[in-house]
């Protein structure tokens, strides 16, 4: 019982002790590369926070798309950063579907914000299905009764008659109610 608890506390300080060196372990682009690279439909999208200080000519920096076949910045869909101090941005659009690699270069220092791929899907097309149930030959017939149909005066007038009926019982009925001894 001993010797099994004295080696649950070894194993547990040796995990201990390893952690610090797995996550030393882990390369900068897993950590964080400065840069957020997100992509809608065809659109493709970066936003960072390392380039918060511009150049003489007023540029934040500059972002590169690469697709699979480029090497260089300099070969990519390149686009200006635009934003804030707090945060700068840019965007590409018309994306064909396929891998790309996002760069962002600082124009203050000339010094990369960061590099990250990021996959462009194809947009998906709705499919349209028959359905097995006719169209209906008429429109609704919700709401007030008869509104489709054109009643003429004869008709109205008796339904006119009857809600006139309806109204006289009514007061009839609540005038008997209050006098009992009433005949």
């Amino acid at each position: 019982m001993r010797n099994s608890q004295r080696l649950l506390r070894t194993g547990l300080t040796a995990a201990a002790a390893a952690l610090p060196l797995a996550l030393a372990a882990v390369p900068a682009a897993a950590q964080g590369s400065g840069i957020s690279v997100s992509t809608s439909g065809s659109t493709v999208s970066v936003t960072t926070t390392a380039c918060n200080q511009t150049s003489s000519s007023g540029s934040w920096g500059t972002a590169s798309l690469l697709n699979s076949s480029q090497a260089s910045f300099a070969q990519g869909r390149q686009v200006s950063l635009s934003g804030t101090t707090a945060l700068q941005s840019a965007a590409w659009s018309n994306v064909s579907p396929g891998t790309f690699t996002v760069i962002v270069q600082c124009s203050f220092n000339n010094s990369t914000a960061g590099r990250q791929s990021i996959v462009v899907s194809a947009p998906s097309t709705p499919t349209i299905s028959a359905t097995s149930s006719p169209s209906p030959s008429r429109g609704v017939m919700g709401g007030v009764g008869g509104g489709i149909q054109d009643y003429g005066p004869l008709t109205l007038g008796v339904g006119g008659a009857l809600v006139g009926a309806g109204v006289i019982a009514t007061g009839w009925y609540l005038r008997r109610r209050n006098k009992p001894h009433r005949l």
